[in-house]
């Protein structure tokens, strides 16, 4: 699996910065979201008769919360398998099979 967590990639090319620049979007929409369900729930906390659904959103925060590190995952497979051009590769790098061009 080499190629993930390679920064160098977040900016290789253009769709290499345009997919970081959604799977960042999403991130932090789940990040929102999650501290969301976790403030609402607490303050649910406060009234005996929403506990039951307070328990429920701090069920939905604790899944966002475990989406997130999924995001960054996929995020991270998506780079490592677009292709970087010859000139974007460090000195000696393999030369990737999916990117044609002479040399």
């Amino acid at each position: 699996m080499s190629g993930l967590f390679d920064t160098s990639r977040r900016t290789a090319t253009k769709d290499h910065a345009e997919i970081v620049r959604r799977f960042e979007l999403y991130r932090t929409l789940v990040e929102f979201l999650a501290a969301l369900a976790f403030i609402v729930g607490s303050v649910f906390f406060f009234y005996e008769s929403l506990i039951y659904a307070g328990t429920w959103l701090f069920l939905v925060g604790s899944v966002l919360f475990a989406v997130r590190p999924s995001i960054r995952l996929l995020l991270e497979l998506r780079l490592a398998n677009l292709p970087v051009p010859e000139e974007f590769r460090p000195y000696g790098a393999a030369r990737d099979k999916s990117v044609h061009g002479d040399g």
